[in-house]
């Protein structure tokens, strides 16, 4: 596996892909945990893993950067990293979740699995339950989610870089300001 070098900066995130349909998705996923610096990917269920060379298509050798394993259960997996320490963050919608960007949500410094489930049923319920957290991606149309490798990247990001609670701020640290619509 070849390694470009550690994550710079932000929480350790690692990825618990739970019974994601298509291979797409997955490849895409891999994709973004490159960029982003995701130290391993736990490929659940019936999630396509890099076995199959369709994979490569949407991945193009990030599928060789980053860290994978497969598995069979889900549950298991989430249960054992709960054991081992690691902090649960389900990505996923409903009354319970708290969006990603709420001024309230504070990302500590230990690593986060952030657990992503299947595109049409979300994750599974057991896997929720077993979560210290259920965050969202808020959604401002009629349709009530994103696609799951959108979502998925959005969240590692926010994750991984953060948002200050007081805004968006550049990399030096000053506020950015907004400028409002219509004017200048």
């Amino acid at each position: 596996m070849k390694n470009c070098g550690p994550p710079q900066g932000g929480v350790e995130v690692l990825a618990l892909l739970d019974n994601i349909r298509s291979i797409y998705n997955v490849g895409s996923m891999f994709r973004t945990a490159d960029g982003a610096g995701v130290a391993h990917m736990y490929l659940c269920g019936i999630t396509p893993n890099p076995r199959n060379p369709r994979l490569a298509k949407t991945a193009l050798g990030a599928e060789r950067t980053v860290q994978w394993s497969a598995h069979r259960n889900g549950l298991a997996v989430a249960l054992t990293l709960k054991e081992q320490g690691f902090r649960l963050w389900a990505l996923e919608g409903g009354s319970r979740s708290l969006s990603l960007f709420a001024p309230g949500l504070q990302v500590l410094a230990e690593p986060v699995v952030l657990v992503v489930g299947n595109e049409v049923c979300g994750v599974d319920p057991d896997i929720v339950e077993a979560c210290e957290r259920i965050v969202s991606v808020p959604m401002q149309g009629c349709k009530t989610s994103l696609n799951a490798a959108v979502a998925f990247a959005v969240a590692v990001y926010v994750l991984r870089h953060g948002l200050s609670p007081a805004g968006l701020r550049w990399q030096d640290g000053s506020a950015v300001k907004a400028v409002p619509v219509g004017g200048r």
